[in-house]
């Protein structure tokens, strides 16, 4: 199959917290949470922009913390909110679904369906990090490849994306479907509920900050890397 448009997202990109909800982040804890993995994927947003200023792929990225509603998780996922702000009222977080959650959901499967129309195929790469230790746990990868493994085109594309990176860099620890499940709870699994296998592909790309922490250059490196291997991969014009 031929891939004829690409699109990328970064649910995750910043910590930002408007004025008006600082209030909810007022501890010692939750200050403490916001500059950590917990508020933000740091890295992924460097990242996704040099990718799309190298490919000149739109990008739809969000700035805003996770803490106050993550976007890569589905209504009713008992971690859409945060332990900040999971006991507000109703109507508090129906107000940030609607500022923030279903603005960049709605723009998204908008544009993917303008693709569809209008290219064909159309690929999705999600762009995020995660925490080098989780819950006492060393990750044991650097870069991570996630997909629905029933979508055997999504699959394929990873297996040969993998060991496209293995031979640039075979350095790296590259894995698939860690350190998540590519199908499990998120933007990619839900996209696909609403567009079949021939018109959309959805895969995250997790990046282990440990790499990407250093410096500026650091996450430079690593888009180069991702840019490079992706060209090789050849899966659109």
């Amino acid at each position: 199959m031929r891939i004829m448009g690409v699109i990328l997202t970064c649910e995750h990109g910043g910590n930002q917290l408007p004025a008006k909800y600082k209030g909810y982040f007022k501890t010692a804890k939750a200050q403490t949470s916001l500059e950590t993995h917990r508020g933000y994927d740091p890295g992924a947003l460097t990242v996704a922009k040099a990718l799309a200023t190298g490919f000149h792929f739109p990008l739809y990225a969000n700035t805003v913390t996770r803490l106050l509603v993550d976007l890569n998780r589905s209504v009713g996922h008992p971690k859409l909110f945060s332990e900040f702000t999971r006991d507000l009222h109703p109507a508090e977080r129906q107000q940030l679904l609607n500022s923030f959650y279903y603005p960049h959901r709605q723009k998204i499967e908008e544009k993917i369906e303008t693709m569809i129309r209008r290219k064909g195929t159309t690929l999705h790469l999600a762009i995020h990090s995660f925490t080098p230790r989780f819950q006492g746990t060393i990750r044991t990868a650097d870069i991570g490849l996630l997909y629905d493994p029933t979508r055997q085109i999504e699959k394929q594309i990873c297996l040969r994306w993998k060991n496209i990176l293995k031979v640039l860099t075979p350095t790296l620890r590259i894995r698939q479907n860690y350190p998540y499940r590519g199908n499990a709870d998120g933007l990619t699994t839900g996209l696909r509920r609403l567009f079949p296998e021939h018109n959309y592909l959805g895969i995250e790309i997790e990046m282990n900050q440990a790499l990407l922490a250093p410096s500026l250059s650091a996450r430079k490196k690593m888009a180069s890397l991702l840019y490079r291997s992706f060209r090789l991969l050849k899966v659109c014009p």
